[in-house]
């Protein structure tokens, strides 16, 4: 093929492995290749520790999760959920959070008629947060408006979007 003798010659002293996945050509074998040219090293993390995100990111997103369920295509774009407590008593973890929005008319979509579609989504949250973490949770959600958060370099790096 003409195409690999274009790469061979590019880059002598690389394998070069055409594959197609759609047809399961030579994928196994690049993966294999891959694998074989990996140094090894020591495991980055304990064996018991699945993630280096903390409990409050996981959380978070399962609230992001429920915006992007309920909610028209426009609203989950334009909303960031940030736990500002987390506190674990015996038998109760209580979660205080705010969803932020870019615009009022947004808050209005997220908060519905009397606080219907919040409660919804805060429900259903709950429940998904105390099957994480096994234990009964007392979700508290406020809605603020945050105007145009994502235009602004200095909330994107409070959200932990930019360094």
């Amino acid at each position: 093929m003409k195409e690999i003798e274009t790469w061979q010659k590019a880059i002598p002293e690389t394998e070069i492995i055409p594959i197609s996945a759609l047809k399961s050509f030579n994928v196994e074998k690049l993966k294999q290749s891959i694998i074989d040219k990996l140094p090894v090293s020591p495991p980055f993390y304990p064996k018991d520790e699945l993630t280096d995100k903390p409990l409050r990111f996981f959380i978070s997103e399962m609230i992001r999760e429920k915006v992007l369920l309920y909610y028209q295509k426009e609203i989950p774009y334009s909303v960031e959920v940030v736990i500002n407590e987390y506190k674990e008593d015996e038998k109760i973890i209580r979660i205080r959070c705010n969803i932020f929005v870019s615009r009022e008319s947004q808050k209005g979509i997220i908060l519905g008629h009397k606080g219907a579609a919040i409660k919804r989504l805060g429900t259903e949250a709950r429940k998904d947060i105390e099957k994480f973490v096994e234990k009964q949770v007392f979700l508290d959600i406020t809605v603020k408006v945050n105007k145009d958060w994502r235009d602004k370099e200095n909330e994107l790096k409070k959200f932990g979007y930019l360094d």
